[in-house]
């Protein structure tokens, strides 16, 4: 908790007169226009992985075979690993001051890039489908309507909240904060004096395999942020500094993710059988019933709001990305905007009520098959950024198709292929096995293979192929 003491205050000016509801959508953030702490970036990551898919995704490396014990020991060790991955993305924010996806333009071209984008965009919505499913579950139970009606509930409340934008994000993130901590403080003092957890800590049967997918699992949660968590950053002001933000971000998550998926772990084992397809009435069983159960439930779905805003914004910056990128312009109109935000919200609230009853089987797939898309993306953007371009990114030339980064960057393009078919033979999901996953004993290892051979050879391509390099830092102001 240190990083929030040592915190810059949120003194910038600009920030106290800036309105509610953003009218910027992909273009760069001007100084002037910079606010925010880091304090906000410890609190939004903090609160928005103080929720229930949290929970259910650390509740997973139990219900598909693995110990309490070591499930939790995996669980940590994949978090730090995908929560540092994730914080190097977040701190690229302040110093470009523009979503994530779009500084793939450097390494992909500015048409090349809309591969990724795209995998980027069903990503969102999948987890804004399954964070769907979990939130109208919790509604259904508030007000007593059907799981279905609860689901059309929940998405029109994120499509008004994605409306404003960014600093009803940071809010609601702050807010959630502060209620994940209560809710979870009373759920853990239930679970902890009214179970017999040490038996459930002593019941121990290592294998590898389990081991692995626990890591796996925490490692995916945090590595599937690295593609906008940057969007979330990008008002702070450009002199913030690296390591702070690093911390400030990393730990917010970490903290956040690994608290929800301990109570998942205990959860699950305490519930055996009964915790499929009933995730949200069976943990708040685990509390109270009554008024009690009642007020969980709402903190259930508050704290399903912060997340899933998230990944509606990030699917509204990243279609706009893909469309702008085309058009060559740095933006998008509001109408545009609109539009965006209506659509992606409504696609995913439609897959929620077409998926919800078989939600976790389908979503532990979707999360697993996840990595496989995002880990070359992840190690070539932060190779480039720090070992190849080191942070000099030419702007302007970001939606010039004509400029420094041209249409195609093919040695990008190429090598995140390569990261794609690389981690082929070491896959494990419930509908595609790799050929070297049986030698292994089962085990999942694509992220790690991804995260590795990828960043190594595209470091050596960049030598081969030397990319269009800025001299500095050219801002738009600068052109």
């Amino acid at each position: 908790m240190a990083i929030v003491e040592n915190s810059q205050p949120e003194t910038i000016l600009p920030s106290q007169g800036a309105p509610l509801i953003e009218s910027r959508s992909i273009d760069y953030i001007p100084e002037a226009e910079r606010h925010g702490s880091l304090f906000s970036q410890f609190t939004l990551w903090f609160g928005a992985n103080l929720q229930i898919t949290a929970i259910v995704t650390g509740a997973l490396a139990v219900v598909l075979g693995g110990d309490v014990f070591w499930s939790l020991i995996g669980l940590l060790i994949g978090q730090i690993l995908g929560g540092c991955v994730m914080a190097l993305h977040a701190v690229q924010g302040p110093k470009l001051g523009l979503p994530q996806m779009i500084s793939s333009r450097v390494q992909f071209g500015v048409y090349g890039a809309v591969l990724p984008i795209i995998l980027v965009c069903i990503m969102y919505v999948g987890f804004s489908a399954g964070g769907t499913v979990l939130a109208g579950q919790a509604i259904a139970q508030l007000v007593n309507v059907s799981n279905w009606f609860g689901v059309l509930i929940f998405g029109a409340v994120i499509i008004g909240i994605t409306i404003c934008g960014y600093r009803v994000i940071h809010i609601l993130g702050k807010v959630a904060s502060v209620v994940g901590i209560v809710i979870f403080f009373y759920l853990f003092f239930k679970i902890l004096y009214g179970y017999d957890i040490q038996a459930l800590l002593s019941n121990r049967h290592f294998t590898l395999a389990h081991f692995l997918l626990a890591m796996s699992l925490s490692a995916s949660w945090q590595i599937a942020f690295g593609p906008y968590v940057a969007d979330y950053s990008r008002y702070l002001p450009s002199k913030t500094s690296t390591v702070k933000a690093f911390l400030a971000v990393g730990l917010g998550t970490v903290i956040g993710t690994q608290a929800s998926m301990v109570l998942g772990v205990f959860a699950a084992a305490l519930a055996g059988d009964r915790f499929s397809g009933h995730e949200v009435t069976y943990i708040v069983s685990l509390g109270s019933t009554g008024l009690i159960a009642g007020l969980l439930y709402f903190g259930i779905f508050f704290g399903k709001v912060t997340i899933t805003a998230l990944n509606a914004y990030g699917s509204f910056m990243s279609l706009a990305t893909i469309v702008s990128g085309f058009r060559g312009k740095p933006s998008v109109s509001p109408k545009l905007r609109l539009f965006f935000i209506i659509m992606m919200v409504g696609f995913s609230t439609l897959l929620a009520l077409l998926g919800q009853h078989a939600f976790l089987k389908i979503f532990t797939a979707f999360l697993l098959f996840l990595l496989a898309f995002f880990t070359p993306w992840s190690a070539i953007n932060l190779v480039d950024y720090y070992l190849v371009t080191k942070g000099r990114y030419d702007l302007p030339a970001l939606s010039d198709p004509n400029g420094r980064y041209g249409r195609w960057n093919m040695p990008g393009i190429i090598t995140y292929l390569l990261g794609l078919l690389i981690q082929l033979p070491f896959i494990a999901t419930s509908f595609y096995t790799g050929a070297l996953v049986d030698d292994l004993g089962g085990t999942d290892i694509s992220w790690i293979v991804g995260l590795v051979v990828t960043g190594v050879i595209y470091y050596f391509v960049t030598k081969i192929w030397p990319p269009a390099v800025a001299p500095s830092l050219i801002l738009p102001d600068n052109r």
